[in-house]
């Protein structure tokens, strides 16, 4: 069974830091692109961060550059974002989503594809 497992998120104040971790059991990651996603209440499911298969390409929203860091462990079947300099507007759902296709880091942030294998999900509540 594939499955994607998120965790590290929690409560943390305006300026702090977060690490969250995508796991995967069932299939190797290796051989798909990886993106962050979040949703906040009323909001619109919207990419955040992507990498590509190897590594070598990422992808970042305008409002998390220069805060956020993408990365991936083939070894480890898992994907990070560490989170930095936290606002309360970071506050949202947080999901990682694995894409079977070949697409660019920009094309799968662009568009939270159903396509697409999801985690459940992993809250991130960021507040003083």
């Amino acid at each position: 069974q594939l499955q994607l497992v998120e965790s590290g998120g929690g409560l943390v104040q305006p300026g702090g830091s977060l690490r969250l971790s995508c796991a995967a059991s069932g299939f190797t990651l290796d051989y798909y692109g990886i993106g962050w996603f979040r949703q906040a209440p009323g909001k619109e499911r919207e990419g955040v961060s992507c990498i590509s298969r190897r590594g070598g390409s990422t992808n970042y929203a305008d409002s998390v550059k220069g805060r956020f860091t993408i990365s991936r462990d083939n070894a480890k079947n898992t994907v990070y974002l560490q989170m930095n300099s936290l606002k309360p507007e970071d506050t949202a759902v947080y999901y990682c989503a694995a894409d079977p296709s070949i697409r660019t880091v920009q094309s799968m942030c662009a568009t939270p594809r159903g396509g697409y294998y999801w985690g459940q999900g992993t809250q991130v509540t960021v507040s003083s």
